[in-house]
């Protein structure tokens, strides 16, 4: 299923945790890819999330112009106890440099800013550290803003018009890019329906005027559009057979528990936004000021361009009857050869 060039899975020697590299794809240029640091039941499950995710990530920065591949770093923890953290980022630092430059990391789940100061202490091919580390600091506006440039792309397709304003959504995730695409959305008049598994975010739903709700009755409300922006995989079977929206389409990576969910949503006519295109506003806003040195101009046309490739998935898709993840799978490898 995938075809990755190199694949790296190593006990590390300071944390003693396991560390796994995934480097789908360099044709483009260096591969590019977060690290994540999270709890599996087994480590065998942090290596389907690398292999899966970088695959992905070489569609993203295929399908959002940039001179990049895809990879990933998952540390499987989890390592709470700070000293653990901090070895286990030096290890992940270790098999990045080893790498010789073919493959640079960022912030994923479980990982942010900061750390990337730590592994940047054992490798420079590290971006998105904070602005006074001599990086480019928080990637979540640049996503959000991604996002919602996706969004309205999905309303033309799926609603024959452009305008949020007045579209219900369910934002299923709070945290620093669900949280920017919601008020974004409410300042375009749009109607919400909120929820985090964090109930400390509520207050958020009050100051915008969006309904709280739990995420499994978000997810089968009654919306126009579900937006995850959460962890991935609550795309089931299950999950489809219950959807009540026209549409679904987030920031939330990994969505489909399996690539054959996409049919079913196809199935009931939910027009389904791959993730990897909706989400690449992260990556575009990040390396364009470490590694690709953009203007603001330039990152500004990049991300509105997201809703520009969203446009020609769905129309290729109409066009040759296959599900918008076919398409967008199609329209990434004509451009990665």
């Amino acid at each position: 299923m995938f075809s990755h060039e190199r694949i790296i899975v190593r006990r590390g020697p300071e944390s003693g945790l396991p560390i796994i590299v995934a480097v789908h794809s360099t044709k483009l240029g260096p591969a590019l890819g977060g690290c994540r640091l999270k709890a599996y039941g087994q480590w065998q499950d942090g290596l389907t999330d690398a292999l899966r995710l970088s695959a992905a990530m070489t569609d993203k920065c295929a399908l959002a112009g940039l001179p990049n591949g895809g990879g990933k770093t998952v540390i499987v923890g989890p390592a709470t106890d700070p000293g653990l953290r901090e070895a286990a980022l030096h290890d992940a630092g270790t098999v990045i440099e080893e790498l010789g430059g073919r493959y640079a990391t960022g912030p994923d789940v479980g990982t942010g800013p900061d750390d990337m100061v730590t592994i940047g202490r054992r490798t420079s091919h590290v971006f998105c550290r904070p602005v006074g580390a001599g990086g480019s600091g928080d990637s979540s506006p640049g996503t959000a803003v991604g996002t919602v440039a996706a969004l309205r792309a999905v309303c033309a397709a799926r609603f024959g018009s452009a305008a949020l304003a007045g579209r219900c959504f369910a934002v299923i995730g709070l945290g620093r890019v669900g949280g920017r695409v919601a008020r974004l959305l409410a300042e375009a008049g749009a109607k919400l329906v909120v929820t985090d598994v964090d109930p400390a975010l509520r207050p958020l739903a009050d100051e915008l005027g969006a309904t709280w709700t739990t995420p499994d009755e978000a997810l089968t409300a009654d919306v126009d559009v579900v937006v995850p922006a959460a962890l991935g995989g609550v795309l089931t079977p299950a999950v489809v057979t219950a959807l009540r929206c026209a549409a679904v389409a987030g920031p939330a990576n990994n969505q489909l528990d399996t690539p054959a969910t996409a049919d079913l949503l196809h199935a009931r006519g939910i027009l389904w936004a791959p993730d990897y295109v909706v989400s690449a506003g992260g990556v575009i806003s990040a390396t364009a000021v470490e590694l690709h040195h953009d203007t603001p101009a330039q990152v500004a046309a990049r991300l509105d361009a997201i809703g520009t490739t969203l446009t020609t998935v769905f129309t290729n898709a109409e066009r040759d009857h296959i599900t918008p993840g076919a398409a967008a799978h199609h329209l990434s490898r004509a451009r990665v050869g």
